[in-house]
């Protein structure tokens, strides 16, 4: 038995050692590409949905009461749903391989280590969501609380870049008081846009599938109640541009100007679709652009505060992986 061991032991050390012992080229990417399927989940959640093809598969975790899979009778609604049901699988992959790139910083970079287990407990969550969403036919309250669920993974996804490239989190500031409370000021309308964004969804055409209800709710006020925190927070992030110019904060500027010009085409995009009578593609990357509003802004709002050098990696420190039995 030991013979057995013994190489399997000597290969688990050995890839144990090549894991990340400080933020290097593996755990920026790692980042970025944790950023980016959690965005692109919620694009393909999107075209589930705008497709009509959110009852695809009628049942949770089943595809049908009988298979796990598609089948040829379910037609096309069955293909995107499963397809987007597979996309889980991405998702736990690199949720891993993000934990096991920090699993070595985890005493000099908690906060890495913490928003990879964080962002790998939401995803069995959004999982078990998902097929509440199912089990429910659709219905507009929860498909919302599954929307608005992703965003705040996708926030926390921001914050995993963010402290990737300029360490763990600050207490100085490096603008005034008001400066900070605007930023927060635009986030809270660019949360309440988002909240007043899902329950119009839940009100309007794009149901998911053709028997589901919807909310009960007046879209053409919910519209307005949506479009004006928006305008409000492209109005404050002209300001944060203005006093990130001004105070020559360049870090700031750069996400400020970015957070603005992402904002104009959201609200373009918002406009255009309203007047066309809401078509899917519109509506799809609308919903994108909600994602890396969010993201941007999550970034604006940790520049407000100067970074931190990571401390110094205790490699030494750690047990042996060949020393454990």
């Amino acid at each position: 038995m030991k013979a057995l061991l013994s190489p399997l032991r000597s290969l688990v050390a050995g890839l144990y050692s090549w894991l990340p012992v400080s933020v290097d080229r593996r755990v920026r990417v790692i980042v970025w590409v944790t950023l980016a399927v959690q965005i692109l989940i919620v694009g393909t959640g999107g075209a589930v949905r705008l497709t009509g093809s959110g009852l695809g598969c009628p049942t949770w975790p089943r595809c049908t009461a009988d298979s796990f899979v598609a089948l040829p009778e379910q037609g096309i609604h069955g293909v995107i749903e499963f397809g987007n049901r597979l996309l889980t699988f991405v998702l736990v992959i690199v949720a891993i391989l993000a934990f096991l790139f920090v699993v070595r910083l985890r005493r000099n970079r908690r906060d890495l280590f913490g928003l990879a287990i964080a962002i790998g407990a939401g995803i069995p969550a959004q999982a078990v969501l998902g097929g509440i969403t199912v089990r429910t036919g659709l219905n507009p309250y929860v498909v919302g609380a599954h929307f608005i669920v992703s965003i705040v993974i996708v926030a926390l996804s921001a914050i995993f870049v963010f402290r990737a490239y300029y360490g763990p989190r600050s207490r100085v500031r490096v603008v005034p008081v008001w400066v900070v409370a605007t930023a927060h000021l635009a986030s809270l309308f660019v949360a309440l846009s988002i909240v007043m964004g899902v329950l119009t969804t839940g009100s309007g055409p794009h149901a998911g599938d053709a028997n589901t209800p919807r909310n009960g709710l007046n879209s053409e006020v919910l519209q307005h109640l949506h479009s004006y925190p928006g305008y409000i927070a492209v109005g404050l992030t002209a300001v944060l541009v203005s006093a990130a110019i001004a105070l020559r904060a360049r870090r700031i500027r750069s996400f400020a100007v970015g957070l603005l010009a992402v904002e104009a085409v959201q609200v373009a995009v918002g406009i255009i679709q309203s007047r066309l009578g809401l078509p899917e593609l519109l509506v799809g990357i609308h919903m994108v652009l909600a994602c890396v509003v969010v993201a941007v802004m999550t970034a604006l709002v940790l520049s407000l505060r100067s970074p931190v050098a990571a401390p110094v990696p205790a490699v030494a420190a750690e047990r042996p992986v060949a020393a454990i039995r």
